[in-house]
């Protein structure tokens, strides 16, 4: 779908300024990430008919506040955040308020762990599966390990993931933290949360290789491989 209010330029400068706030960014949520979010976004609001512009901006600007929330070992949401910086962004460009209202809703929405903000519309729906994709599959098993090899925490695994996962606690920055255990918390369940049936095909077949990854990690762990 086209969006006449927001041109290509618009896109370039909001762009430009997004990746200031990625300067010194964690591996796992780098500017890599918000590249291949906005790829997977683009081709799935193609399959679901959503507004690519709209979604485009939204998906350049998703992660604007997670470099500090990092820094800030979790002290604050980061698509909170996040919506609010972009809300000051896209004022410079005098766009109507139901494009950018749009574009800040899917940058609140686009968290996995908080469920007070849903996603609503088309575009929010598909930047959250386009998010969410991105920390599944070999990408995000990969993302994993950065994040959780990262200060305070630094294990490859612990042996008490499945026993933590139940007690249900945010295990981020702290010395209990491992990939499996962000596996078994939350890269497990993407397959259930993506929205979109464009999402939930592409969910599948990264979760069906995740099953496997790990089947062979234990193996080998166990000396078996």
């Amino acid at each position: 779908m086209k969006n006449n209010q927001i041109s290509r330029s618009i896109i370039q400068r909001i762009e430009q300024e997004a990746k200031t706030y990625f300067h010194g960014a964690s591996g796992c949520h780098d500017w890599t990430h918000v590249q291949r979010v906005l790829n997977l976004a683009l081709h799935l609001g193609r399959l679901e008919t959503a507004d690519l512009k709209i979604l485009e901006v939204a998906a350049l600007l998703h992660d604007i506040g997670r470099r500090e929330e990092m820094r800030a070992k979790g002290a604050f949401c980061h698509a909170e955040m996040g919506g609010k910086l972009a809300q000051k962004i896209l004022a410079r460009y005098k766009l109507d308020r139901d494009v950018v209202g749009n574009i800040v809703h899917c940058i609140r929405t686009h968290r996995f762990r908080d469920r007070r903000n849903i996603p609503k519309t088309i575009e929010a729906k598909v930047l959250f599966d386009a998010d969410k994709l991105d920390s599944t599959g070999a990408v995000g098993l990969g993302r994993a390990f950065l994040f959780a090899g990262g200060p305070g925490s630094g294990n490859l695994y612990t042996g008490n993931e499945v026993k933590l996962a139940k007690i249900g606690h945010d295990y981020s920055f702290t010395k209990e933290d491992s990939a499996f255990l962000e596996y078994e918390i939350k890269l497990k369940k993407i397959k259930d949360a993506v929205l979109t049936p464009s999402g939930k095909k592409l969910a599948m077949g990264r979760h069906r290789f995740m099953l496997y990854f790990w089947q062979q990690f234990w193996q080998e762990v166990q000396g078996k491989k």
